[in-house]
């Protein structure tokens, strides 16, 4: 726990913001040359470019003075060992805090080669624009880390004695499978105060924003069964519906008329303080014109504080295969994001209540439970909230937007569990172009300047105060 924190005087947040100009045509190389590295950590891509990634992330923290710097793994679930980790630490001076810097390495990957305007691991600058494969999503979130740590120790040495480590996971992107297991195998390693996770984005080009809520998540597959085996359309249709039919009649059910959420017994969050306009929403999202939005009240709260459903996958006979049949077998998974507030194992079983309750036709399903991951809530009242708050108005010199976030962090939840004490911190690089995941990723570079510059006034703020 750390006490009151005072703010960064304007003289020195004028030095911080001066050594992170000097150096920042460097940092921006830096993060080229790890955006050439298709680090991957899924099992259909080479290993040995996500060992290299480590390496490079390694070496980087080696130059930037980090006096212990090892590259780390723990066991997944299934035995098979995990993404290599990068962690480095310099030891706080006493009575100081310590801050956990994280971020990932490991990138998506890189999708439909034709639908990039530039080679995914060819990283360049166009229109004040990094596009690559990882620029925003998240090798700039470490990279930001290292800039950041750099200008404090250039302006402060080492009077503030402020202890920084940093955690650079190696398969974020693969679902952080050993996540856990590696928090509690290096507790004492990782151990801090405050926790700043950077990999979340801001509100706008030129406005910052602190992420102080996420969804949840829960998904699991449904199977539906209607015969033992396939039929002739032409001799049996008609008093037998196909199992897609069937299947799409129960998905149907889980909205209602306006495209609500329509499963009983899901948490419903406050409504954000903080709106999307509706123009700004469909520019952002690429909506087709006409197409019209589902679900009611705000945009702000239908993204982050309402639980929303979708189907990511069914299996049926795609056209290409397909005869005069009633087929006897249809399957879809389900991605439900839940509200903060909400537990994720009562999510799970709602959904279930529902398919049981609603299959139509005395159709046999069979429920699969998949992932769970936690949703999350900051106390934006907690002093290393508000030095954050503080340190984005200064770096962008507007006032920052304590904005939610639809997508799922579980990890989050991991931390706050492991170190229940410390303060967690989501912070990002990315902006409502960044197209992460997409092709076409991209980061802004003077978002991402502006990024270092905040962190460098926390870090300030961090080594001003006692434990």
């Amino acid at each position: 726990m750390i006490s009151e924190l005072p703010p960064v005087e304007s003289d020195l947040a004028e030095r911080l913001q001066s050594a992170v100009a000097r150096r920042f045509p460097d940092t921006l190389e830096e993060l080229s040359n790890l955006v050439a590295i298709p680090g991957i950590a899924w099992e259909a891509f080479p290993p040995e470019e996500l060992e290299r990634s480590a390496r490079a992330v390694s070496a980087l923290a080696q130059a930037s003075g980090f006096e212990d710097v090892q590259i780390l793994r723990a066991p997944r679930p299934d035995g098979a060992p995990g993404g290599p980790a990068v962690v480095a630490r310099h030891a706080a001076a006493p009575g100081k805090p310590t801050v956990l810097l994280y971020a990932h390495h490991d990138v998506q990957p890189p999708g439909d080669a034709t639908l990039w305007e530039s080679a995914p691991f060819e990283p360049v600058v166009r229109d004040g624009r990094l596009y690559g494969r990882g620029a925003a999503d998240d090798k700039a979130g470490l990279v930001v880390h290292f800039a950041a740590w750099r200008a404090l120790r250039e302006i402060l040495g080492e009077e503030g004695g402020v202890g920084v480590t940093l955690f650079i996971e190696g398969e974020e992107e693969a679902g952080s499978p050993s996540f856990r297991t590696f928090l509690e195998t290096y507790r004492e390693q990782l151990a801090a105060d405050v926790i700043v996770v950077a990999d979340s984005g801001n509100w706008a080009i030129g406005v910052p924003a602190l992420t102080t809520s996420l969804r949840g998540l829960v998904d699991g597959t449904i199977t539906l069964t209607i015969l033992d085996h396939a039929l002739h359309s032409g001799v049996y249709g008609g008093p037998i519906l196909d199992a897609p039919t069937l299947l799409a009649r129960l998905i149907s059910t889980f909205h209602d008329d306006e495209g609500n959420v329509a499963v009983q017994g899901l948490v419903v969050g406050d409504d954000p303080d903080v709106d999307y306009p509706e123009q700004q929403f469909r520019v952002d999202a690429g909506l087709l014109d006409g197409v019209q939005l589902a679900g009611s009240g705000s945009i702000a709260a239908r993204l982050w504080s309402r639980p929303a459903l979708s189907i990511i996958g069914m299996d049926v006979p795609t056209i290409a295969v397909s005869s005069n049949t009633i087929h006897p077998v249809a399957r879809a998974k389900f991605s439900l994001r839940i509200a903060p507030g909400q537990n994720p194992e009562a999510a799970m079983e709602a959904v279930r209540r529902h398919v049981e309750s609603h299959t139509p036709f005395g159709a046999r399903v069979d429920f699969a439970p998949g992932e769970s991951g936690n949703p999350y809530l900051a106390d934006t009242s907690s002093p290393a909230a508000q030095l954050a708050l503080d340190a984005l108005r200064a770096a962008w010199q507007t006032e920052p937007v304590k904005m939610g976030m639809g997508g799922s962090i579980p990890f989050v939840a991991h931390l706050k569990a492991v170190f229940p004490e410390a303060e967690v911190l989501i912070t990002g690089v990315e902006d409502p172009d960044t197209r992460a995941h997409s092709s076409n990723e991209s980061v802004h570079v003077d978002e991402f300047r502006r990024a270092i510059v905040a962190e460098a006034l926390m870090l300030a703020g961090l080594s001003m105060t006692e434990r």
